[in-house]
């Protein structure tokens, strides 16, 4: 376990490069997080949490043009989303693309967060592109608000703990499928249902 410092953020970009997995602090709970385009690195991370393999994994993204990169052109409703709750506490599910299997778990949609943490966003960046990213726990138990719950669900099964202080809200992201007419709500979180809705 590491505290947050420069040289831990180059470790830990280097490692996402190498198809290795790094635990790090959101605005809602502690992440563990891949590089979404490294098949084998997706597989580990679901293998860590012991996470069922039908259930797909959502990315982080730094930018509108990290969206991009994962998920078709969004429309009108996602830009309107994003542009009122990004970065924040919302997962917005789209149309995929040019993702491997093991993401979407053979499904054709991603969801997509940009969240709202300096640190995380520097990883981001740092990175250069979108992270596959679930709650740091272990399947089934309770998501790591901090880097020593990290440690007692995880261990040594993570290649880094990064240590940057308990999270912000510690409540997991509002989960909006977009894919589907009318959007539906897959799992009630930070941002209220109300919100949304007046947004749509």
């Amino acid at each position: 376990m590491n505290s947050f410092s420069p040289r831990h953020l180059n470790q830990a970009v280097q490692l996402l490069k190498d198809g290795d997995v790094v635990a790090f602090p959101t605005d809602t709970v502690y992440g563990v997080g891949v590089d979404p385009l490294q098949p084998e690195a997706v597989r580990r991370l679901y293998r860590i949490k012991g996470r069922p393999d039908d259930k797909p994994i959502a990315v982080l993204v730094g930018s509108i043009e990290d969206v991009e990169r994962v998920a078709q052109t969004p429309s009108g409703a996602f830009s309107r989303l994003a542009d009122r709750f990004w970065p924040g506490g919302l997962t917005l599910i789209v149309e995929a693309r040019d993702l491997p299997p093991e993401i979407t778990a053979g499904g054709n949609t991603v969801g997509v967060r940009m969240p709202n943490h300096a640190l995380t966003l520097d990883l981001l960046g740092g990175f250069g592109g979108p992270i596959a990213t679930t709650s740091a726990n272990r399947s089934g138990e309770n998501a790591a608000t901090s880097a020593e719950e990290v440690a007692a669900q995880l261990g040594d099964r993570v290649n880094l703990i990064i240590d940057g202080g308990e999270t912000i809200t510690k409540v997991a992201s509002t989960v909006l499928d977009l894919s589907v007419s009318p959007p539906q709500i897959l799992r009630h979180g930070g941002i209220s249902e109300e919100s949304l809705m007046e947004c749509l």
